[in-house]
């Protein structure tokens, strides 16, 4: 039987308010106990070996991969869910037509019930985190309540998680409330499951009150609420109130040979090259890359009107599958030792293996099932969605302000989506508003025939379409009243990049991977005036000459399918627009009318 004497001995915070929010979750849960996390290296060593006690973890073999760790999740429990995220906002209108709502009292009535003793017979972690270095402006605190002690793991890869996010947590008195439960309770004698879960599942948001409630999944981007849940669905809420940006871009350092680093963020749908950006290897000599962040960037304006960024979080939360040493090496470098595979297959070494990794496969693996694998099976080793979960201070090209609370200054924004027809290599936009227009039309094309008809568009907007807290059509308003608000001289310069071009043949023209190197070089070197551009109909293409194609197999008919605008295929795409722009009804800005009015006229 639950008491709250489990909790009334812990007395772990001078903050009545955190007190009193973990009691009252406490009195519903009923845990067993309840373990407030101080984010340290014995913490970590008692959890991971009590994980691996109970067969949720798998110790990797200690000389080839040290201190890191292998689990497969329940078969039911391999992915975020989408259809079972929820915006319960208090008005419908605000969460807009593309998120899923729920009024947050019909809400609140199914948790208390659902939640009523979800975790009896476990631990109830209290996990005090930062997103983004403790101490900055531009950082935030929350609180994630959760019975998994693979999240308490994780979140520590994944955030400043422990003792000093609670001091911080205890000198503002503000923290945004986050409560996890894997919805499977044990009763007395009961048996656990490596992977505890429910059929039933939700991921709930309640933007008003900057609280998340999670259930029924163990999987990252549903119980580690500190990525998508607060990094951009909550923050991107409190951004819009309080004047700055949470936005699903990574960022990156780019120092030329003789000149002065600069800073970009870029915002890509999956499977558009995310990751293998986040880590390129420059092939351009003297030109330098490194990394500040791969997922998730956070901007304030600072005192002289630029946008300075940080990296929320504290590790990669990687697709394993296609990560290897050709398509990332320094991914690969990242995760050699501290880090945790889920859903990934086992080596006959006690290592790790996707697809991917290594250009042969072993001759056997125990799959992510469980089961014997060759390279004869007739499914995949490693689940599509496997994940690598590391501290991104071991990435070999991670740059040395990655962690500084002060933030880097952002000089250009890059959007793109996977387009094989139409889409140039790279378009810099006429000015901020036509950036807007361009990021609100990124789309990707269907390859699938199960995606839909192959070669239709899905749209994903800003890359924020499944993560935007609030109504899309006053995010495109947000970021078009940053424009009328900022100083133009100061904001970043907006691109449009797609390096899946292919020719009639289906083959990709541009090599892509490291020699997006070379596409980064004419954008930096736009930024300094070094570089020539031609006005389109569609915005400035690189000028002819002005792109460093020095090296590359590319013929001039290559050459021109990547930097020439097809003026028929781009009127049957600007007629596909409104259709799209609709979808927002009302609250879709008339400025992208005149936009896409624009496009139109300039396209005859």
């Amino acid at each position: 039987m639950f008491s709250a004497d489990v909790i009334d001995d812990q007395k772990q915070t001078s903050l009545p308010e955190l007190a009193k929010w973990v009691r009252d979750i406490a009195q519903l849960t009923k845990p067993d106990e309840v373990v407030w996390c101080d984010g340290s290296q014995q913490e970590w060593e008692r959890l991971t070996s009590e994980l691996v006690e109970n067969g949720t973890f798998t110790r990797l073999n200690p000389k080839l991969r040290p201190n890191s760790f292998y689990c497969a999740s329940d078969p039911g429990d391999v992915a975020r869910v989408e259809d079972r995220t929820f915006i319960c906002s208090e008005r419908e209108a605000d969460a807009g037509p593309t998120n899923n709502w729920i009024a947050p009292g019909e809400m609140r009535e199914t948790f208390a019930e659902i939640f009523d003793g979800c975790m009896r017979g476990r631990t109830m972690y209290v996990i005090p985190f930062c997103m983004g270095p403790i101490g900055s402006s531009i950082s935030q605190l929350g609180v994630e309540i959760t019975d998994s002690p693979y999240v308490v793991t994780s979140m520590r890869i994944m955030t400043r998680m422990g003792t000093p996010a609670l001091r911080s947590i205890e000198e503002t008195g503000s923290f945004v409330r986050a409560v996890h439960s894997v919805g499977a309770p044990l009763e007395p004698g009961q048996t656990d499951v490596p992977w505890p879960c429910n059929s039933v599942k939700y991921i709930s948001h309640f933007p008003e009150t900057r609280e998340i409630w999670s259930y029924g999944s163990g999987y990252g981007g549903n119980a580690l609420l500190g990525k998508k849940c607060y990094a951009l669905r909550i923050a991107s809420v409190m951004a819009r109130e309080e004047g700055w940006l949470a936005e699903h871009m990574l960022i990156l350092k780019i120092t030329p040979p003789a000149g002065e680093a600069r800073y970009i963020a870029a915002a890509f749908p999956s499977a558009c090259g995310k990751t293998n950006l986040a880590m390129l290897q420059s092939t351009i000599p003297g030109w330098k890359v490194e990394t500040i962040g791969d997922d998730i960037a956070w901007m304030r304006f600072g005192e002289d009107g630029r946008l300075y960024a940080i990296n929320p979080e504290a590790g990669f939360f990687g697709v394993a599958p296609g990560t290897g040493t050709k398509t990332n090496a320094n991914a690969v470098a990242t995760f050699t030792s501290n880090s945790i595979f889920t859903n990934v297959a086992l080596t006959d070494d006690g290592d790790v293996w996707w697809e991917g990794l290594t250009e042969e496969p072993p001759a056997h693996l125990i799959d992510w099932k469980g089961r014997d694998w060759t390279p004869d099976s007739p499914e995949p080793a490693a689940h599509p969605n496997s994940r690598f979960t590391t501290p991104a201070s071991q990435c070999p090209i991670i740059a040395p302000e990655w962690d500084d609370p002060a933030g880097v200054p952002i000089s250009a924004i890059l959007f793109g989506g996977r387009r094989a027809s139409t889409v140039p290599l790279v378009t810099e936009s006429f000015d901020w508003d036509h950036g807007v227009f361009l990021g609100a039309n990124i789309a990707s094309e269907k390859t699938a025939a199960a995606e839909g008809k192959v070669g239709e568009l899905r749209h994903d907007p800003f890359a924020m379409l499944p993560f935007c807290g609030y109504n899309m059509g006053d995010y495109f308003g947000y970021w078009l009243k940053i424009g009328r608000t900022a100083d133009p001289a100061k904001l970043p310069r907006l691109f449009y990049v797609n390096w899946f071009r292919k020719d009639d043949g289906g083959r990709f023209v541009w090599p892509g991977f490291g020699e997006n190197m070379r596409v980064l070089k004419w954008i930096i070197q736009r930024l300094s005036g070094d570089a020539e551009a031609v006005p389109t109909p569609i915005g400035n293409l690189p000028a002819p000459g002005s792109l460093d194609t020095g090296g590359l197999d590319l013929s001039q008919a290559d050459l021109d399918l990547l930097l020439t605008v097809d003026t028929r295929a781009w009127k049957a795409e600007a007629e596909q627009i409104p259709a799209f722009f609709r979808t927002f009804g009302p609250q879709l800005p008339g400025r992208l009318w005149e936009l896409q009015q624009d496009l139109a006229d300039r396209l005859g």
